[in-house]
């Protein structure tokens, strides 16, 4: 592994993703292939660029990430979350802006367990009187 190499760990859901970042040219990839290859086409590419323009870092590291678990929306926030952290480990100095966007708070939102005697999570088999 390379010396300048930071690793994190970002989470949304069920999805984790493992980050890589090291210096570069701004090249992403995502379980060994391109973003767009991987993500198909879903309006990912602001977001998954976000951390690097808050902290103004555009095309300055290359990103090498395996993400597992959940779906491509939720890989996505797991990825943007990842690279933040990243990112903040690398130079504690952008903690602040990536805190300001939000980028560095994990998303805890997931779904709620099914009750048993129950339809769903909240949902109630339906009454009926007669």
């Amino acid at each position: 592994m390379a010396p300048e190499q930071t690793y994190a760990t970002g989470r949304r859901k069920t999805a984790i993703a493992r980050v890589w970042i090291t210096p570069g040219s701004g090249k992403l990839a995502v379980n060994k292939m391109a973003l767009d290859e991987y993500f198909g086409n879903i309006f990912f590419e602001p977001k998954v660029a976000k951390p690097f323009a808050v902290t103004e870092t555009i095309d300055q590291y290359d990103v090498q990430a395996t993400v597992k678990g959940g779906g491509k929306s939720a890989q996505v926030d797991a990825l943007v979350h990842g690279i933040a952290r990243a990112l903040q480990e690398l130079d504690p100095e952008m903690r602040l802006p990536l805190k300001r966007a939000g980028l560095l708070t994990r998303d805890q939102r997931a779904k709620e367990r099914k009750k048993y005697g129950q339809r769903g999570a909240r949902a109630r088999f339906q009454f009926s009187k007669r």
